[in-house]
């Protein structure tokens, strides 16, 4: 199955596959690391700060592009550009230090917590922009969500995603993961159907199997979003 977290090799199809899709989706995608689901890969991961070199320079740099962040937002609240800056800087803070186990490569308590923070500026953007947020930062806004556990939310920013890139078999796939994780059904099964429909006939039997698992249990799609979302 697509999402069968017991077989390595699928696991690493998988991961080559969605590489492909990554590249041919352009630069959004690569801001999330398809597949990755280790925090290995991506933009997103790059702001982890893995590295145990030059931490007190990165946390320094870190707390620095928050401030500036900070200070556009005051001068000129009513700018998504401002927003979309506090969201990185944010994301930026939540993997920087003690937020973030770069051995396990999790957000620990207190990142989840500046996730949220950065969550919060997600939002101002989003309304801001009305609905129409740039793919990247939807995407960081769907991960963060799935990391704490929002998986409502995060339905709602792959949503977002989709409306600016509709014929993107990710974002369907991921919507159709996180509704599920969410026990959104009926809007999981919408998202499901749209996958697959543009799935090569070849792997649609697995996709569909994938999804059927999913959806059997709100924990079994939970891990899925986890691994490749």
């Amino acid at each position: 199955m697509l999402f069968d977290l017991q077989s390595r090799r699928r696991r690493t199809a998988v991961k080559i596959i969605y590489l492909f899709l990554a590249i041919l989706m352009g630069g959004g995608l690569i801001l999330f690391g398809v597949g990755a689901g280790n925090g290995n890969g991506g933009f997103l991961n790059s702001l982890t700060g893995n590295s145990s070199s030059g931490n007190a320079a990165q946390n320094s740099l870190v707390t620095s592009d928050l401030k500036a962040a900070e200070k556009k937002v005051t001068a000129d609240p009513s700018s998504p550009a401002a927003w979309q800056a506090l969201m990185q800087a944010r994301y930026q803070v939540a993997g920087s230090g003690s937020n973030y186990n770069s051995t396990t490569a999790t957000f620990t308590a207190s990142g989840k917590a500046e996730l949220v923070k950065m969550l919060a500026a997600w939002k101002r953007y989003a309304a801001l922009v009305k609905g129409t947020p740039n793919q990247s930062t939807a995407l960081l806004a769907a991960r963060a969500y799935s990391i704490t556990g929002d998986y409502a939310g995060a339905t709602v920013a792959w949503q977002d995603f989709i409306a600016g890139s509709p014929g993107q078999l990710k974002g369907y796939e991921c919507l159709a993961l996180t509704a599920y994780a969410a026990k959104r059904t009926a809007l999981g099964d919408e998202a499901a159907a749209k996958a697959v429909a543009l799935t090569p006939k070849l792997e649609q039997l697995n996709i569909k199997q994938a999804f059927t698992q999913a959806k059997s249990s709100a924990t079994t799609a939970q891990t899925a979003v986890a691994g490749e979302c």
